[in-house]
């Protein structure tokens, strides 16, 4: 499915029931034309401040607070928990039970403020934009356009899925699964223009200090894996699948199904030797930056998965085999069929990154022309 192009321009005040929504500068300085597109500009570029509610402003670390983003003309909202800032101790001692090579050697870590979804993205939220709804209910009730509006109408969206992804599993109030990274990505750039507050995926560094919340166990309640039953969906105890979002025991910050039910996307491409080199200084930047399609990082752990695999530290890296069962040639960079236990929550860094930085974070463009080019404009 081609993106759709932007057919609106809108490079100076915009002047709606006599209050001004002014742009962002860099984006009036250097103007929209017709041929505009939000998909392929960093957010940071063209990101509108939100309207309505104040839900979410602060200005420093003290003033966040907990808040319900509402998605504009419908019910559909998510709270986003406030995640301080600090230092942590990445990766697994050496003594502890289940641990993997991979998760050593331990690192001090600095964290950034940050915002962390309570709970992963439900395929009541995500549907909603995969098969264009919020397209579809402005029309259908001839609702006014915001500028928010516009922005994420041109946003890239997934081609229709050739089977059904909850393979039975559920969809209201379930976790939305087999998406791949680069649709993760594309959600969060949606996600942005529709509501006003910058959201991305998780860095690696980012996820585990989130599901620590402070904890230095295997697991943000102790180190007792039978403990896992009042806080995690896993192999033992799941329903023959993913479980509704929310069910079980927050952890210390009150995040929600932080181990188990779905494993969750983070920025980062799977390097086994990522900690030795950050040890050794070799690398100082603890977000790392993929430079192949496979592997990337996936944390948390599933409802098919042991209890060593729902550990804090335990990584995960994706796979081609994720797409074994995909029919489509080339085979789709929205879907991966085979990946029924990985979902994804976002995240709203309190400080906005730079244009250079959000480059780092969003969904490349050029994934997209290439695909969109060797499907031949089919769906």
């Amino acid at each position: 499915m081609l993106r759709p192009r932007a057919w609106w321009c809108f490079v100076f005040v915009l002047v709606i029931a006599g209050s001004s929504v002014l742009l962002r500068p860099s984006v009036a300085d250097e103007g929209m034309t017709r041929d505009f597109d939000p998909f392929v500009q960093p957010s940071v570029r063209w990101v509108l401040p939100p309207s309505g509610s104040n839900a979410g402003a602060a200005e420093n670390a003290t003033d966040m607070q907990k808040y319900t983003e509402k998605i504009a003309h419908t019910k559909l909202a998510f709270d986003m928990v406030p995640i301080p800032g600090g230092t942590f101790t990445l990766g697994s001692p050496t003594d502890e039970d289940g641990r993997n090579e991979d998760e050593g050697p331990q690192v001090e870590v600095k964290i950034e403020p940050f915002w962390m979804m309570s709970t992963e993205v439900t395929w009541n939220l995500y549907d909603y934009w995969r098969e264009k709804m919020d397209i579809e209910q402005v029309a259908r009730q001839k609702l006014e356009k915001t500028p928010r509006d516009e922005l994420a109408d041109a946003c890239a969206r997934p081609t229709p899925a050739y089977c059904d992804m909850t393979f039975g599993m559920g969809s209201n109030g379930y976790p939305a699964t087999c998406v791949t990274q680069f649709a993760a990505k594309s959600f969060c750039k949606w996600l942005t223009a529709k509501t006003g507050h910058y959201y991305r995926l998780p860095t690696e560094a980012e996820w585990e200090y989130a599901c620590r919340a402070g904890t230095k166990t295997a697991y943000c309640f102790g180190d007792d894996a039978d403990e896992l039953e009042d806080y995690a969906w896993y192999f033992d105890n799941s329903p023959d699948g993913y479980a509704k979002v929310g069910q079980k025991k927050p952890n210390p910050w009150g995040l929600y199904d932080m181990h188990g039910n779905v494993a969750e996307w983070c920025l980062d491409q799977c390097l086994p030797d990522r900690y030795e080199k950050l040890k050794a200084r070799e690398q100082t930047d603890f977000f790392a930056v993929p430079s192949t399609l496979y592997p990337r990082v996936v944390r948390g752990g599933s409802w098919d998965d042991d209890s060593e695999a729902l550990r804090s530290a335990a990584r995960r890296g994706s796979s081609p085999e994720w797409k074994n069962q995909d029919p489509q040639i080339p085979q789709s960079i929205w879907y991966h069929t085979d990946a029924q236990m990985v979902g994804f929550r976002v995240v709203r860094p309190l400080r906005m990154p730079t244009v250079e930085q959000a480059k780092l974070y969003e969904p490349d463009p050029a994934v997209l022309e290439e695909y969109n080019e060797a499907q031949g404009g089919k769906e």
